[in-house]
């Protein structure tokens, strides 16, 4: 399954090379190009007609993680987060080092509650006073093995099945785009639509959303999907005020997210791809939040601006080491992409 391989994958904001390799080889042969612009971007295109509009199909490839501060004396490594976490959620994981002479487990581990005083046990743990225990003895035996200040680390954990087609891993923010994405093109593959499909995985989205500045400027598309997930309201712990979105109920197209700081889709983009559902009975949620984006938001703002908007998969607890999504949200999406790709000549018109 091409989720279990790709959730299962490393590749931290920045250190994205191993899915790049992956995506690319998966690609090959659906494709007619496939190019790696200087930020490290994966560009994949399938030309259509000459007259027909370039779509930008966009997924991010980075997943967050964890970056070597410093040793301390005793060999514990103090680290930085890359992307959004909430601390609680590292606390007591395990943990893969990429040092330069290979991978090495690890703990992340804090002062014991036996020793907390009764004013430390109030408070959650911060990042700050954790570390990470990769049973080196010494400053000089860590970086021995491979480690220092800027070693990627990543949260270990593995794709397992859940019931009723649910299944639970790290990082499907966003693989399971990724995913979306490169079954879509697999899809088209032998298809003849009037569209140039530029398939994009981009990298440093959830350190500001980077390698959509740059992949879209080169693309210059006629029109732009992001293929993302986003927070559904469907579990305890939240409301239906929070979101209203459940796994399982199908794609969700996005209105608008961050309140509208971040995207409000075009009007035309959601009626593509709201009429495309409609044509294969595929049931769409409408997002509308208040927090969080995607790279949509870098994209809509290219050059002149390019009409952009998102489809995404609700998934469960997401910036952690345990998101939950739902398999039919997976199949759904890929034929929506498809079926949108074959109908954008009908929507959008190439650039003079």
């Amino acid at each position: 399954m091409l989720l279990e391989k790709y959730s299962n994958a490393y590749g931290v904001s920045g250190d994205e090379h191993r899915i790049y390799k992956m995506a690319k080889d998966d690609l090959n042969g659906c494709v007619d190009e496939i190019q790696e612009d200087p930020l490290g971007n994966l560009i994949a295109v399938r030309r259509g007609s000459k007259t027909g509009p370039t779509i930008m199909l966009a997924a991010h490839m980075d997943e967050i993680g964890l970056m070597v501060k410093r040793i301390d004396e005793n060999g514990f490594l103090k680290f930085a987060k890359i992307g959004g976490w909430f601390d609680q959620t590292l606390l007591n994981q395990r943990v893969i080092v990429h040092g330069s002479k290979g991978d090495l487990y690890g703990v992340i581990g804090s002062k014991p509650p036996h020793v907390m005083t009764a004013e430390d046990a109030k408070h959650p743990v911060k990042h700050t006073d954790m570390f990470i225990d990769i049973g080196a003895k010494s400053t000089e035996d860590a970086a021995g093995m491979g480690v220092e200040a800027g070693t990627y680390v990543s949260t270990d954990r593995e794709f397992k099945k859940l019931a009723n087609d649910r299944v639970t891993s790290k990082a499907f923010d966003n693989r399971a785009g990724l995913v979306i994405m490169i079954e879509a093109m697999r899809r088209l593959k032998g298809k003849k639509i009037e569209a140039t499909v530029c398939a994009v995985g981009t990298v440093q989205e959830e350190v500001g959303l980077k390698g959509a500045k740059t992949s879209a400027y080169a693309v210059d598309a006629d029109v732009a999907i992001a293929i993302d997930t986003t927070i559904p309201g469907d579990h305890p712990g939240i409301s239906k005020n929070d979101s209203a979105l459940e796994i399982g109920k199908g794609p969700v197209v996005t209105i608008a997210d961050a309140s509208g700081r971040g995207l409000i889709a075009h009007p035309t983009v959601v009626k593509w791809i709201r009429e495309s559902a409609k044509s294969k009975k595929i049931d769409v949620q409408l997002g509308v939040g208040e927090g969080g984006t995607t790279d949509a938001t870098s994209i809509h703002l290219t050059k002149e601006g390019i009409p952009t908007g998102t489809i995404s998969i609700a998934t469960r607890y997401i910036h952690s080491p345990v998101e939950v999504l739902d398999l039919n949200d997976i199949e759904a999406c890929v034929t929506l992409v498809v079926t949108a790709a074959e109908n954008a000549h009908k929507y959008f018109s190439k650039k003079n």
